[in-house]
């Protein structure tokens, strides 16, 4: 028997894992995707928000602003990409400016530190790229971006490393409650546990409905994104958001760690939990609003866009804590943004629940820190010069828009949690992430993967399930 279970293996789940290694406890994480990061946690604004608009006194604001504290030392010990690149919310009418000592209010009493209205002298300053049409906005430095990707497998894989068990593809069907414990029913079979964390993204509200009488409803908020070439790196610097509105912060513009130019979101309220697709009319309502922030959007540049769901509480709240009627079972739900920023925060208060109910000691042998996958690029030439010398495969480049190396995919595949999909290496990587979107590199990094695992190419998937990418050789039509 576990002592605890966590539904999901996104951002909120892993966190939640890794802070829960720290004590004596038998800790299983299912998934029912194929990896880690899957879900809202890989299809999102990938910003570090400072914390001015979640409403004041909420458990959203509080874990927003602790999570912001806590990201620039988490990115260090585990680390992943970070950047405090300061965030910036444009007002384009004169009329608006009470919005932006509204916003200005609320973090105050949020506790956000070093909070500004600038004027539009000093934003274009900061901002030369910024609407002709902007009179002021309200600057946070304390604002920043991060990759997404590895912040969430960072978690996992430490967690893993400290003890944690994941089991992928493993769907949850139900849940029953058997003798002061949790039986999870799965499709790979049942698992018997002292406790459930429910962190299972825009689906959480099933599993806690079925095990309460007071039922919680999520909506899916899907959200449209263009991600433009690296060639636009500089077009802004800051995060520049519009002001937000009931359905959210509005499409903001944005750089991402690695150089790209992000925009999005939209925010359209659909029904089906997987309804992932981008539409011709979400592309065209983003870069039309983007346009009213930055002048000269250079969308000629867009490489991708992909869309995300947000899991929206009815109440616009995170939803944590161990439920009242359904004892040892903890929600960890409504998780919309800021959850990627709360996430941190969000895994040590779940940590602190389950530590409180079980009463567990201290694991002596916990380990924080964990490096990445180790980036040439980052070298001096003498450096890089005696890593190939001594392991070839990182001279042999897989992944030409992104310059990623064999090693780098090796190493990937390698690592605890490795990747086992395309979409596993390009996450954990960025081969395939370029301005070809993989076309050049995906049949390499196939036979990479089929070679490390030991199995036929055509067994490899983009992204597990029945995404498959070779249906036949051609040898053996002719």
């Amino acid at each position: 028997m576990y002592d605890v279970v966590i539904i999901g293996a996104g951002v909120s789940g892993s966190a939640s894992a890794r802070e829960l290694s720290r004590y004596k406890l038998n800790v299983c994480v299912v998934e029912k995707e194929e990896d880690v990061c899957c879900g809202t946690s890989k299809a999102n604004s990938a910003i570090v928000h400072a914390g001015f608009d979640a409403e004041a006194g909420s458990l959203m604001a509080k874990l927003n602003v602790e999570g912001n504290q806590m990201m620039e030392e988490l990115s260090k010990e585990l680390d992943f990409h970070y950047k405090n690149n300061g965030s910036l919310v444009v007002c384009l009418h004169e009329e608006e400016k009470p919005n932006l000592q509204e916003l200005y209010d609320r973090g105050i009493k949020n506790g956000v530190k070093d909070l500004r209205i600038i004027d539009r002298d000093e934003l274009v300053k900061l901002e030369p790229n910024i609407s002709d049409e902007a009179v002021a906005a309200l600057y946070a430095p304390t604002g920043g971006i991060v990759c997404p990707f590895g912040m969430n497998i960072a978690f996992a894989e430490n967690a893993a490393t400290n003890g944690v068990e994941f089991k992928f593809d493993t769907e949850v069907t139900g849940l029953e409650k058997k003798d002061g414990s949790w039986v999870v029913k799965t499709n790979q079979g049942e698992i018997e546990t002292r406790y459930v964390v429910n962190a299972a993204g825009v689906h959480a509200d099933k599993f806690h409905n079925m095990v309460s009488d007071k039922k919680l409803h999520i909506t899916p908020r899907r959200g449209d994104y263009c991600l433009l070439d690296r060639s636009t790196e500089g077009f802004v610097t800051h995060t520049i958001f519009q002001l937000p509105s009931k359905f959210g912060k509005g499409v903001l513009v944005t750089p991402t760690v690695h150089g790209n130019t992000l925009v999005g979101p939209t925010a359209i309220d659909i029904e089906n939990k997987e309804g992932t697709n981008t539409t011709q009319e979400g592309i065209d309502e983003l870069i039309n609003k983007a346009g009213t922030t930055v002048k000269g959007l250079p969308i000629r540049q867009v490489i991708t866009s992909f869309a995300g769901l947000r899991a929206h509480e009815d109440g616009h709240e995170f939803y944590i804590g161990e439920l009242e009627e359904a004892k040892g079972f903890i929600d960890c739900a409504g998780i919309e943004s800021p959850g990627l920023t709360s996430a941190p925060a969000i895994g040590k208060m779940v940590a602190e629940i389950v530590k409180e109910l079980t009463g567990a000691e201290a694991n002596p042998d916990f380990n924080g820190s964990r490096k990445g996958i180790l980036d040439p690029k980052t070298l001096s030439n003498e450096e890089r010069a005696a890593l190939i010398k001594e392991n070839p495969a990182y001279g042999n480049i897989i992944c030409r828009c992104e310059m990623i190396t064999e090693g780098e995919i090796i190493d990937a595949i390698k690592r605890p949690l490795g990747a086992k999909s395309l979409d596993g290496v390009k996450r954990r990587t960025r081969a395939g992430m370029g301005r070809c979107q993989s076309g050049f590199c995906s049949p390499r990094t196939i036979e990479i993967l089929a070679r490390e695992h030991g199995v036929d190419p055509a067994e490899i998937t983009k992204a597990g399930g029945n995404s498959k990418i070779i249906v036949g050789i051609n040898k053996d039509r002719i």
